[in-house]
């Protein structure tokens, strides 16, 4: 019998969902951006120049879901899009000095954000964890 509160899958789901509720409330009150919005900033600001499909691959989102994200993004000038210099057929995100701004005060509100979560586990755990959360990251991409 599936016993729902033990079901990995959805107790990952669950955690997830608080975890990026939490630091969402610092970017939706300042910001005014959703929660797919900002991981678009951030992969932005981390990978200049990637593409809208390259976000969804790597925040494991919804391309549409991206997309929507994207186009909003444009429309309040904190993204650009131009010609891809190594794929014609894409289009490269950059961020504007509006967008690079916003990310810069982000930034440190989610790093501390996650510090006072992991400040709660020890050494010895925190480690675990990353070790853990590696290993099923592995698992889960040879699963597919």
């Amino acid at each position: 019998m599936l016993v729902l509160e033990n079901f990995l899958p959805y107790r990952l789901s669950v955690l997830s969902n608080r975890v990026s509720e939490g630091i969402a409330e610092t970017y939706r009150e300042r910001f005014g951006l959703s929660v797919t919005e900002w991981r678009v900033i951030a992969i932005a600001g981390r990978f200049e120049g990637v593409s809208a499909s390259e976000v969804a691959t790597r925040a494991a989102m919804d391309k549409v879901a991206v997309s929507r994200a994207v186009a909003r993004l444009l429309d309040s000038g904190l993204i650009s899009r131009r010609d891809s210099h190594s794929d014609r057929r894409s289009k490269a995100l950059h961020l504007t000095a509006a967008g690079r701004a916003v990310y810069e005060q982000i930034a440190p509100a989610a790093l501390a954000y996650e510090q006072k979560l992991l400040g709660k586990l020890s050494e010895s755990e925190r480690r675990q964890l990353m070790h853990l959360l590696e290993r099923l990251e592995v698992i889960t991409a040879t699963e597919r």
